[in-house]
């Protein structure tokens, strides 16, 4: 059995599945920044469901409020006001170190400009989420990296630095870290902004993949033929959302 196929039979014997069908709930979410010329609004009145095993593009134009939006649904920004709950799991009841260990167990993050550490190998990159959560035990942790950097594609490239690796080999890198601890949820702020025509493709369809073996993944992209790939369109327009369509 080659590693691929045994981190797939791996993860399907995890149960990436949460315990409800709405996986995520966001009533009424107001999020406001202070400004040298005052308030600012970035989103305004949001309320979304989202379902487990769902794949969800989030478009709109620049300055529309996409990133804000993913970042409230990580926990890395908390709203003004209104309510999230992912899983079951009330957010804004959450303690920042409680809210840090959370995030770590139940999402994974891809960012448009990869962040991997520049002094540390690409697996020692995937497995630093498993340092920091635990959940992995040590001895089994580079093992893991590797299936995970093998079903990305770039097992060869494991004991190399990021410089070293092309644009599209540092993003598979990152998605084969947003895995490190087998999330039920992919977020992804822009992951193909970065890349050519060629590899933003190959990485779209790695994150179709991804879903398709039972994670739900949510991408922000300002590239509206994404919704080739997500079986759902979210538009925002102004920190509002504008539409909502099934694909």
């Amino acid at each position: 059995m080659n590693a691929s196929h045994s981190l797939q039979k791996e993860t399907k014997s995890r149960d990436l599945q949460p315990r409800s069908e709405t996986i995520i709930d966001l009533d009424q979410i107001v999020k406001t920044y202070e400004t040298p010329s005052g308030l600012f609004t970035a989103l305004q009145d949001i309320n979304l469901s989202f379902q487990a095993g769902e794949f969800v593009a989030i478009v709109g134009k620049s300055g529309s409020g996409k990133t804000t939006l993913l970042n409230v649904l990580s926990g890395i920004d908390r709203p003004t006001s209104g309510t999230i709950s992912i899983d079951g799991m009330r957010l804004d009841s959450l303690s920042e170190s409680k809210l840090a260990e959370w995030r770590g167990r139940t999402i994974g993050l891809v960012f448009q400009f990869f962040q991997l550490l520049p002094t540390l190998t690409i697996a020692e990159n995937v497995m630093l989420p498993m340092d920091f959560v635990k959940i992995i035990p040590a001895s089994e942790r580079r093992s893991r990296a590797l299936r995970l950097l093998d079903q990305v594609g770039i097992q060869d490239q494991a004991d190399k630095l990021p410089a070293s690796l092309s644009g599209g080999q540092q993003q598979r890198a990152a998605i084969a870290r947003a895995l490190a601890n087998d999330p039920p949820l992919l977020l992804a702020d822009e992951p193909t902004g970065n890349l050519d025509e060629n590899t933003r493709k190959s990485i779209l369809e790695l994150f179709s993949k991804l879903n398709t073996d039972g994670r739900t993944v949510i991408m922000v992209t300002h590239e509206r033929d994404v919704s080739q790939y997500a079986s759902r369109q979210v538009t925002l327009v102004d920190g509002r959302v504008e539409d909502d369509a099934q694909r």
